[in-house]
Formats: structure tokens, C-alpha cells, sequence
């Protein structure tokens, strides 16, 4: 398939072939990241975000998928460094494997996703042989002024035999939210077998399907994320293409994610939390329809509260603008109908967003300094994920009387 062309539909499994089961359908969504000027308003590219689960692997990803062009660009305005939590988080993370894998005296990193060589930084500086491999020419941009060595290209089967013909096996190949984007995984994974050192592992985390379900996190869902990963579902992957899951760590960004370490079959003995996670899943029916139709519902009344929430607020006269122009508001925004009569603007530090419209609702973005200018009544946390951060920052905004509307795990003020 070309991955350039239109969406395409699945009813079977990407991984395994078999039946999806389709259990939620957001309705038209556009491109999450594709914040609008003015005059490109009415030339949005619009998709289907519906998602299913595999009835043997049960694996959770979208029917219709995203040309990956549509998505990931030059222009690409995410930046992982914007966060002072996720600074932290991956340099934690880079040391984490410089202490337990990257020890050897020519050890080689490779990350998939780097953006702007935010967890690539920490290995350089150690002076450790590394490469990024992200198809965001802006992105890599910013990392290649840090010194960091970034190949600007898709990961996937071509790519990684090129990187082993120029730079040898890879000790780690290492993610972040970045493999549940791929709907073409087989080719990710065929790239790994051929980049991975004998010995090597595969780490990958992205965010987690239990505490989607669990508290309602529905707004993780949008195009990027094509897949919903669970440990149940990535060891059956794993399995199919010669890897094992060797280890899962819970971590607590982005509402909830897992840590998964792959390693090829036999090399390494798993460890006893793949057991134990395995054994938490049962208990949240993760395989069990009837747990994605009570989602669904949930889905639905976060919805209704919200929209009523702020038709009441709007008809009373109080000022409601939005916070953190992300990726998820986009599914909050279209799938509930909020444009810019509801919630005035969006305030978001990044500069590329800053300007623009939100895709498919048409809410300006404009830079946090307009936050304060006045402070609204209440503020609309589309960034919910980074609350205790950006309610540290917002002090004032508190203190002056005004109030966070956050509509996850329910719609509540505080």
C-alpha cells in the first residue's frame, strides 16, 4: 500500500488477519496536528476515527487509517521537549539504559520518533554512538543543532538495513509514543530483527489500554494513535515475529503508559511482571466486549455533561478559552461539537501552533501570554495530562477566582 494515498478501511487485524469487532465510532475527524491559517480553512483532509478490537489477538486500533504523509511532515509541530515533566521523563529514561544496556565499549542507540532529540541528548553527552530516525524535517532540525545524529526517514524494514549496512547492530532501539502511531508495524518490526544486536532489546513505551478503559481517557484516541497497546495484545505480537516481552513498567505519564522491553525469543528470561500485568488484565476484561460497550457509554456521557456544561456557562456570560492546543483536544473539539461560540481560543507555548486555527473546530491558538489577558472564568484543560504543571503555573489564574473544567475520567470543575 502507499502510505501517501487515501485512507484505507480494515475490518480484519492488522497483526493477525483475523475479525475486528468494530466497539466505538467518533465520526468525522480531521488530521490531529493540522493546525489551519485563515485561508486554508474548507481544504481539511477529514477521516473516519472508529476503532475495534481483534477477537483472537486483541489488539485495539483504528478501521480507517491516516496516510502517514498526512501526518508526519516537515511542518509537524510537536516538540517533546516542551514539557518540563517530559524533559525529565526521558532523560530518565536515556540513563536508565545507559546504567543497564548501553555499556559495552561501541554501544550503538538507536530511537525511533526522536523529534527533537529530546531523550537522544542524555546518551550523546554520555558519549555513546546514537541516531534518531524521524520523518519531521523540522523536528530533526532542532536535534541536529543540538549535535545529535538524526537520520530524517520513516523506520521500516529499508531504512533499518541501511542504518546496518553504515552503523553496525543496534544494542537498543528505543520509542516513545511513536510505534502506536505505525499502522504498518510489520515493517517496523522486520526492521528491528534486522537492526537488533543478538543480545540487544527492543524498548518501546507508549500509553496504556487498561487506564484507557479504566478512567476514560477517550480523547487518546485520534489518528495518530492507530493502536491501543495492552500487554496481552504486544506479547502476541511480539510472538510473531520471533521477539519475546521480556519486561513491562507501569509509568505515569500521559495519564498512564507501559514500558515494554522486547528482546528475541530465548535471549532473555521474562520478567515476573509480564506475568503479573498479564494477570491485571484479565481482571479489566480487556478481551471482553462487553468492557468496550460499558466505554462507550461512558464516551457518551462525558460528551452530553460537557456540551451542556458549556451552552450553560456560554449562555450566562462567563469567558471560557481552552488550554494546550494538543493533539487529543482535536477528537474533544470535533466529536462534541466545540468551536470558537463555546471556547473563545486555545492558549499553547508552542509557536508553530500559535496563529492558527484547531483543526476541524476552527478555534484560534494563540501563545499563553493571552491567558492572562484578561484571565477567563474558566479554562477549558484540553492538557489534562500535564494538570499539576500547568496548575503550578496558573497560580494566578486560581487565585483570582477562576476555575479548570477537566472532562476526564468525568466532566468536573476544580
Amino acid at each position: 500500500m502507499n502510505q501517501d494515498e487515501a485512507p484505507s478501511k480494515s475490518s480484519t487485524c492488522r497483526i493477525c488477519g483475523e475479525a475486528v469487532q468494530e466497539c466505538f465510532d467518533f465520526g468525522r475527524q480531521p488530521v490531529s496536528n493540522a493546525f489551519l491559517t485563515p485561508d486554508q480553512v474548507g481544504t481539511e483532509s477529514f477521516f473516519r476515527l472508529a476503532i475495534g478490537f481483534c477477537t483472537a489477538c486483541t489488539m485495539v486500533q483504528q478501521l480507517e487509517e491516516v496516510p502517514r504523509g498526512k501526518m508526519f511532515h516537515t511542518d509537524y509541530p510537536y516538540r517533546s521537549s516542551g514539557s518540563a515533566l517530559m524533559r525529565k521523563h526521558f532523560e530518565q529514561a536515556a540513563l536508565h539504559l545507559l546504567e543497564t544496556e548501553l555499556t559495552g565499549n561501541d554501544a550503538f542507540a538507536v530511537e525511533i520518533g526522536s523529534n527533537d532529540g529530546v531523550m537522544l541528548k542524555t546518551v550523546k553527552e554520555a558519549g555513546v554512538r546514537h541516531l534518531g530516525v524521524d520523518p519531521s524535517g523540522g523536528a530533526a532540525d532542532v536535534a541536529t543543532r543540538k549535535g545529535i545524529r538524526v537520520r530524517v526517514d520513516f523506520f521500516e524494514e529499508s531504512s533499518a538495513r541501511l542504518i546496518r549496512e553504515t552503523d553496525g547492530p543496534a544494542d537498543v532501539i528505543y520509542s516513545a509514543n511513536t510505534i502506536s502511531h505505525i499502522a504498518y508495524i510489520d515493517s517496523i518490526l522486520r526492521g528491528v530483527e534486522v537492526l537488533l544486536a543478538p543480545n540487544g532489546v527492543f524498548v518501546f513505551e507508549d500509553r496504556y489500554l487498561g487506564d484507557i478503559i479504566e478512567h476514560t481517557y477517550f480523547d487518546q484516541i485520534y489518528d495518530e494513535h492507530f493502536y491501543l497497546f495492552a500487554v496481552q495484545s504486544v506479547q502476541a505480537l511480539a510472538a510473531r515475529f520471533g521477539f519475546e516481552l521480556v519486561d513491562v513498567e507501569r509509568l505515569a505519564v500521559h495519564g498512564g503508559a507501559v514500558r515494554y522491553t522486547l528482546a528475541r525469543a530465548g535471549a532473555r528470561t521474562p520478567r515476573s511482571s509480564v506475568r503479573e500485568m498479564l494477570a491485571r488484565e484479565r481482571a479489566l476484561g480487556l478481551a471482553d466486549p462487553a468492557t468496550y460497550a460499558g466505554f462507550a457509554n461512558n464516551i457518551a456521557k462525558i460528551r452530553a455533561d460537557l456540551v451542556s456544561l458549556l451552552r450553560s456557562l456560554h449562555e450566562t456570560g462567563h469567558r471560557v478559552v481552552g488550554y494546550g492546543a494538543t493533539s487529543k483536544s482535536a477528537t474533544v473539539t470535533n466529536y462534541c461539537g466545540i468551536g470558537p461560540e463555546l471556547v473563545a481560543f486555545v492558549c499553547d507555548s508552542t509557536p508553530e501552533k500559535q496563529g492558527r486555527l484547531t483543526p476541524g473546530s476552527n478555534i484560534p491558538v494563540w501563545s499563553p501570554a493571552a491567558f492572562s489577558n484578561p484571565y477567563p472564568d474558566f479554562a477549558l484543560l484540553f492538557a489534562w495530562n500535564h494538570a499539576d504543571e500547568i496548575m503550578a503555573k496558573e497560580r494566578r489564574f486560581r487565585a483570582g477566582g477562576g476555575r479548570w473544567i477537566l472532562y476526564v475520567p468525568d466532566v468536573h470543575i476544580v
